[in-house]
């Protein structure tokens, strides 16, 4: 598989806000950083799927654009404007790392 599909995958479902379906694409070991920091932001898909469920997808405005899209090797690399959080679009590049064919481990670069 390439390492683009579940990246892909997260994305529609991020844009369906389809939690399951995003979910899905996560591995039960999945941890995110939202840099510079290196403290994880959220570890375990649980905490994934919790975070999502109450700050995100309940959001219906929410909706990411994607601006590019660079895959090298097993990462993947999307610049995104994320709408809905904020009264302007928030400019993110966001690094997924992907393992058997799920995201194993993600950076999120806001500006």
């Amino acid at each position: 598989m390439n390492a683009a599909t579940p990246v892909e995958k997260q994305f529609n479902a991020y844009n369906a806000h389809d939690l399951e379906a995003f979910a899905a694409c996560y591995s039960e070991d999945f941890t995110a950083y939202r840099m510079p920091t290196m403290t994880p932001s959220l570890q375990g898909k649980d905490a994934l799927v919790t975070f999502y469920r109450n700050h995100r997808f309940n959001n219906k405005a929410l909706r990411a654009e994607l601006l590019s899209r660079t895959v090298l090797g097993n990462k993947v690399f999307d610049h995104e404007l994320i709408h809905g959080i904020y009264d302007q679009p928030v400019n993110s590049i966001a690094v997924f790392e992907v393992e058997n064919s799920l995201i194993k481990t993600a950076w999120f670069y806001f500006e």
